[in-house]
């Protein structure tokens, strides 16, 4: 199938204010473009780009004073088809996992594992290593957190979250990674485009979404706790420890953020 996806975005500033903006599809994607990704902004500004130590595309902008709009427009090639599963996908011991997953182990900004970490072993210790304990704490996540973007709050923690047992995607993904780090489970927290595609239209505005990723067996495995399944179309622009390394725009001065557009279409 192929999505067309984009957005566009607006900071009103009074100063001449840097911007870190995180809004391309992660480099593995490039070549399932069909029509070109480009980053255009209303004035233009000076931009560049660079990629961050997990390998994101990430662009560096300087707002004039006034309204800046930043805003993308292009068309995807996707499989189409569920994100895959693979239930008997091990649990590596610590021991044996690859360098570069072990800093997803480790406690982050958003994702407090020494806070948690009692409340995950009585939760799911009970459960056989692998598969089936991720698919356990999504459905706990799932069930734990009641949606609402009224109830977003851009400091909340899993912990937090938790506690509160309100929150938007981040939070699902968030609570979801920091029960994962605490089973010795390395996780990751991702971001990108999710369309309503094979499921009922939402009456929500399109946003940006979160989920997250596992290390089993010899690969990351996707898994989503704010939906609590598989779904189609998904498009990644990053992943880090927690939202702190994957934010989609983060200023440096005076700047409100005063447009917020998202769009993710099935073309047909």
């Amino acid at each position: 199938m192929q999505i067309r996806t984009g957005f566009n975005i607006g900071f009103e500033c009074t100063h001449p204010a840097p911007v870190l903006l995180m809004v391309n599809l992660r480099p593995e994607r490039e070549a399932d473009l069909v029509t070109p990704q480009v980053l255009v902004s209303d004035p233009p500004v000076p931009m560049r780009q660079y990629l961050d130590s997990f390998g994101n595309v990430c662009t560096r902008a300087l707002m004039a004073p006034g309204l800046t709009t930043f805003s993308a427009d292009f068309v995807v090639e996707d499989p189409g088809v569920l994100d895959p599963a693979s239930p008997d996908a091990p649990q590596l011991p610590v021991a044996d996992l690859p360098d570069e997953a072990v800093v997803f182990l480790l406690g982050s900004r958003y994702c407090e594992t020494d806070i948690l970490v009692s409340t995950a072993w009585s939760l799911f210790g009970h459960v056989p290593p692998g598969w089936g304990r991720v698919e356990a704490i999504v459905k706990y996540v799932h069930e734990r957190i009641t949606f609402g973007y009224p109830t977003a709050r851009p400091t909340r923690t899993a912990h937090e979250a938790h506690q509160e047992q309100v929150g938007v995607c981040r939070d699902f993904a968030h609570l979801a990674v920091a029960f994962c780090r605490c089973m010795n489970i390395p996780a990751r927290y991702c971001t990108g485009y999710l369309g309503d595609i094979g499921v009922p239209l939402s009456d929500s505005p399109m946003d940006f979404s979160a989920w997250f990723q596992v290390y089993l067996g010899d690969r990351w495995h996707t898994f989503d706790a704010r939906h609590g399944g598989p779904r189609v179309g998904r498009l990644m622009m990053g992943y880090g420890r927690d939202a702190t390394d994957v934010a989609i725009a983060t200023t440096f001065g005076s700047a409100e953020l005063v447009r917020f557009e998202v769009f993710t279409d099935e073309l047909t």
